[in-house]
């Protein structure tokens, strides 16, 4: 699952119906047009198997996973929930469009607009969310921490809480059980309550530990519990991700994913675990790079999700996730995968498939496929815990996350998607994947680049894939035909692909913020050659708006 801006370039499919300007804000036509570019689609699951008291426990875990959504709304913006009050209460066309277009954005901006206002009144989208005091800049609390003890350093810098100003207007760090305590303390019995229903010890544990954390703000022992959980209900719960925090990238937000373990799909990928070390061993970056012992745990889930709420459920909607980010657990233990196979299959039928007929050529259109899809996400995933984490300079300890700061999440989603591609031909030529199916493996990918574009570069996911897109096509291994498409270049694919794996690692390795900002300004843009293609989108959505239904029947 997960927003800098960069150069001048405006997403591809809104260039026309957003002006980057509060005076022109959408009216009710042109909110329609907007709210077009999202199919909606019921996510269901198949509870039937699940004794009574399991189906309870998950109704618990339901209500809980909402509250992730109220959490994350006043992360993002201070004001967002009475806004959210007063558009509940309009009937209006117009209002009514701005409501369910609110609720798609998790805010009064168009994720897919570089953050434009579609609704009056409304303050620029802030940089740092709500995780810092207001009227307070970036560069003020830039010097405060520079000056902090090591102690007051690390908790200041956690991914667990906010800075605010104490009674003589001093900085403090405010742990997250304090900060939001009334929330998580209703999501802390609710969990409980799910424990004493369930009778899977794995997720009992989990979950006791889980709302432990709620009220104590020690997140470690529940994630270690979560990395070990092994049970039909797969939950997860808490602050994870940190695009919100675009000043430095240090404070997580909430979020909730919800699932059913498909057995037969976890057994079948589970395999790939097995092979981690080595692909980390052979990395195409200097061996002094490479992590000689990776966590011990690296287990695959394959899930149909349930409900996913809070920094999971807006634009761009995740499809599987890679957790936790604490390096502490992933140095100790690793991380874990979870795909979301539903999810998946709805992207792939509704987006892919027809944005692949329109930006590749004939031929390469017929190799387009959902394994491949599903695969390379897989290896996304589980590339998130290779390479370089926690690093050394200059004798100092420190994280890649911490030395780029704001060019992180970029940087990391273009590792993950490069070298898990780079991964799975390494696996495919020592015949761990089945060869042949190498052709699928790099169209799928292009067309699924291409199509990633699509969510604007704001957002760090399509900020990567226009990275990696223009890195490959300088490179000769993307070729542009005559008629617009895109072709991959079989024969100069692989070596193009293991250049920018060499790169993007390098940079991680070395915490090179100055390489870093350079990469992502040279190519993290939409070139004119790439828009061309792009515009012929405009009838297909740029992504899904899931309708958990089987969460709303249990509701009821």
């Amino acid at each position: 699952m997960k927003k800098i801006f960069l150069a001048l370039t405006l997403a591809t499919t809104s260039f026309s119906l957003v002006a980057a300007s509060d005076t022109a804000l959408p009216d009710t036509a042109r909110l329609q047009a907007m709210l077009t570019r999202f199919v909606p689609v019921e996510i269901t699951a198949d509870v039937s198997a699940l004794p009574p008291r399991e189906r309870q426990a998950l109704k618990k875990l339901v209500e809980a996973a909402r509250i992730m959504d109220t959490l994350y709304l006043r992360q993002v913006w201070t004001g967002n929930e009475s806004l959210l009050q007063d558009l509940r209460g309009s009937e209006t066309p117009l209002g009514l469009a701005r409501y369910r277009y609110f609720m798609i954005n998790k805010g009064p901006w168009s994720r897919l607009d570089q953050n434009v206002a579609f609704i009056p009144g409304v303050p620029a989208k802030p940089e740092a969310g709500s995780f810092y005091p207001a009227n307070t800049t970036k560069t003020q609390v830039e010097e405060w921490l520079q000056h902090l003890p090591d102690t007051d350093s690390l908790q200041a810098r956690s991914y667990f809480t906010t800075i605010r100003r104490g009674p003589e207007g001093r900085f403090l760090a405010i742990p997250y059980s304090i900060e939001y305590h009334g929330e998580l303390a209703r999501a802390s019995a609710l969990l409980r309550d799910a424990s004493r229903l369930t009778t899977q010890p794995a997720l009992k544990a989990y979950l006791e530990k889980r709302a432990e954390a709620f009220l104590s703000n020690n997140y470690y022992e529940s994630d270690v519990a979560w990395m070990k959980l092994d049970a039909s209900i797969e939950p997860t719960l808490g602050p994870y991700e940190t695009y919100e925090d675009e000043w430095f990238g240090y404070k997580a937000a909430f979020e909730a994913f919800v699932g059913l373990r498909d057995e037969a799909e976890t057994v079948k990928l589970s395999t790939l675990s097995s092979a981690l070390q080595d692909i980390e061993n052979h990395l195409p970056v200097a061996p002094q790079y490479r992590n000689t012992k990776l966590g011990a745990l690296a287990p695959i889930r394959v899930v149909n999700a349930v409900i996913a709420s809070g920094d999971a459920n807006h634009p761009v909607y995740p499809f599987a996730f890679n957790l936790p980010n604490d390096e502490r657990v992933i140095k100790d233990h690793g991380t874990k995968r979870v795909m979301l196979k539903n999810i998946q299959e709805a992207k792939f039928t509704q987006i892919l498939v027809p944005v692949s007929q329109a930006v590749l050529t004939a031929a390469d259109q017929g190799s387009v496929s959902f394994d491949a899809f599903f695969t390379h996400i897989l290896m996304h995933e589980l590339m998130h815990g290779l390479g370089p984490q926690a690093i050394t300079l200059d004798g100092r300890a420190t994280t890649v996350r911490q030395e780029l700061k704001n060019l992180y999440t970029a940087i990391e989603e273009a590792k993950a998607d490069i070298a898990g591609l780079w991964a799975l031909q390494y696996l495919t030529d020592k015949g761990v994947i089945a060869k042949g199916s190498e052709g699928a493996m790099y169209t799928t990918f292009l067309a699924t680049s291409l199509r990633t574009i699509r969510f604007g570069i704001t957002e760090a996911h399509g900020r990567a894939s226009a990275l990696q897109v223009n890195f490959l096509l300088d490179h000769g291994a993307i070729k542009k035909e005559i008629d617009s498409t895109f072709s991959v270049d079989q024969a100069r694919i692989r070596e193009g692909v293991t250049a920018l794996t060499r790169e993007i690692l390098t940079i991680e390795a070395r915490g090179d913020y100055a390489k870093a900002k350079d990469l992502l300004a040279r190519l993290a843009i939409v070139r004119p050659d790439v828009k061309r293609v792009l515009d012929r989108l405009t009838g297909v959505p740029v992504d899904i708006e899931p309708r958990f239904t089987t969460a709303e029947e249990l509701a009821r």
